[in-house]
């Protein structure tokens, strides 16, 4: 008789257990559902709400793996397109591929000329409105990025970017190159710039096709000099628009790895005529169009502060 009553409680409890365990299950009306839902992916992002990077490489294969894998983090991103000026040579597709598997898609563009002005050919993988050009040596964080993109959104007609340079007129009305230290000499509050480096800048995908069809003149001077296809570019959307170029972010955190790089490579703004094309550049691109279409602002966004003027002294 007692192990009897043992038993029975002990079935009572096992009975309590399997009901309490079913309680958790989800409905059947419901198992198709959550079935579904666990089979489904991630949405795929809008055009609108997404953006294509550039990078242009050259001799530095190293850099650019890193550059990638950095970059695959950041949510907004679409794809990527690696413009590959390495002339006869295979690109790292291959190898790329053997490190995946990876979230976002990567185009490999083999060139037949290193050309500077590759990076801003109208790419048919590009799907989204908004385009990140970025060099192969530059690192900016994923919150940099996704607040410059955000800024972007605002201003789609204009380039969004983190390094701002300007130009400066002389009484005889020569064009000088430089970056916020070259004083103009209609200083106001702030430090000024007219331009913004296409090199860590967002801009609007249709400005690709518009830079194709700049005159002959435009693309023989950037080939000529191997240079100031981002000095064209400022031109172009100043002309275009009517007002300034671009707008200047304050990035957080911002690397250049060109040390890094196994094949010693450097960046060619190291040549001593780098300055001197670019200022030559700037006279040149005046006389094609006839007028200075470039503006000056100093409008800085900050992600502390928004908006402030632009001044290269600030730590914030």
């Amino acid at each position: 008789m007692k192990i009897l009553r043992v038993f029975c409680a002990f079935l009572v409890l096992l009975l309590f257990l399997f009901g309490a365990l079913a309680a958790l299950l989800p409905a059947p009306h419901e198992d198709s559902i959550l079935g579904v839902r666990r089979g489904a992916s991630f949405p795929s992002l809008s055009p609108q709400d997404s953006f294509t990077l550039i990078m242009q490489s050259f001799n530095r294969t190293d850099l650019l793996l890193k550059m990638l894998n950095h970059y695959q983090a950041m949510p907004q991103l679409h794809s990527i397109i690696v413009v590959w000026n390495n002339i006869g040579q295979a690109t790292p597709q291959e190898l790329w591929e053997s490190l995946g598997p990876h979230p976002v898609p990567v185009y490999f563009k083999k060139q037949s000329t290193n050309l500077m002005r590759n990076r801003l050919q109208n790419f048919p993988e590009i799907q989204t409105q908004a385009v990140l050009m970025m060099d192969d040596d530059t690192l900016f964080s994923a919150f940099d990025i996704s607040f410059a993109f955000s800024v972007w959104q605002q201003f789609p007609s204009q380039i969004v970017g983190f390094v701002p340079r300007k130009h400066v007129v002389s009484p005889s009305g020569i064009l000088s190159y430089g970056s916020f230290e070259l004083q103009a000499m209609d200083s106001g509050p702030g430090d000024k710039y007219s331009l913004i480096l296409i090199g860590a800048a967002f801009f609007h995908k249709d400005y690709l096709k518009l830079f194709q069809e700049q005159p002959t003149p435009i693309h023989n001077m950037i080939d000529q000099t191997q240079n100031c296809d981002d000095i064209a570019m400022n031109f172009m959307v100043a002309n275009y628009t009517g007002r300034a170029s671009g707008v200047l972010v304050k990035p957080i955190d911002m690397r250049n790895l060109e040390k890094d790089a196994v094949s010693g490579y450097t960046g060619m703004w190291h040549r001593p005529e780098h300055l001197l094309q670019r200022s030559y550049c700037l006279n040149k691109l005046v006389g094609i169009y006839g007028k200075m279409p470039l503006r000056y602002s100093n409008i800085m966004i900050s992600q502390f502060g928004f908006p402030n003027y632009a001044n290269h002294k600030s730590k914030s």
